[in-house]
């Protein structure tokens, strides 16, 4: 399929780009999938108690089974004595399964969501920036002119270095290339913004 390519100036094109990405079934059930398992390895579990097996110290009955008339007690590490284990507490990250994403999964859920930002007008092509963009305001006023102020932008390198810097204090903009953006990314952000030569990396995975 043909797609609509700009330049800075506003000027129209077109290029031809492959339907497997740009024109693919929107799956939004693998879709909430993906976001399902990607939002629950982005959490950080840290907090940590000991179990009755971790508390160090005697492991002896405090008293004797029968003829004390209290209740039959083992050692001071049961749970019911203050400084015990404790019996049902967080058990630290690594206790936590880690959501696999298979790559068919990633490649499948993120066509998707390219499908459906071109779908409904919020995605945009831009020629290679080929001119270093010093000043953050002069990109600034980009954004704004091609209303993209609210977006994720994956470049090719070249361009990234002509306008990493002049981005990256610019807030709800994240600027990235195709190898490191997810399927939560593009939801995250209203437009996707991609260079002529990004747009081939990516198809690349795709032939």
């Amino acid at each position: 399929m043909k797609i609509e390519k700009l330049n800075l100036n506003g000027k129209k094109d077109s290029m031809e780009v492959l339907d497997a990405v740009f024109s693919a079934k929107i799956n939004k059930k693998l879709i909430n999938n993906v976001l399902y398992k990607t939002n629950a390895n982005y959490k950080k579990r840290h907090a940590k108690t000991k179990q009755q097996n971790e508390v160090s110290g005697p492991t002896s009955k405090i008293y004797a089974q029968k003829g004390t008339g209290n209740a039959r007690h083992a050692s001071r590490k049961a749970p019911i004595f203050v400084g015990g284990g404790v019996a049902h507490g967080p058990k630290g990250e690594l206790a936590y399964k880690i959501r696999k994403l298979n790559k068919s999964e990633k490649r499948l859920s993120i066509a998707s969501l390219i499908s459906e930002k071109n779908k409904h007008n919020n995605l945009i092509i831009f020629t290679d920036f080929t001119s270093e963009i010093k000043k953050t305001k002069d990109m600034c006023s980009i954004l704004k002119k091609f209303d993209i102020i609210n977006s994720l932008i994956i470049l090719d390198k070249v361009s990234k270095d002509k306008v990493e810097k002049s981005i990256r204090n610019i807030p709800n903009i994240k600027v990235t290339d195709v190898n490191h953006f997810s399927a939560f990314d593009i939801v995250k952000f209203n437009k996707i913004v991609f260079t002529e030569s990004s747009v081939k990396e990516l198809e690349k995975r795709y032939i």
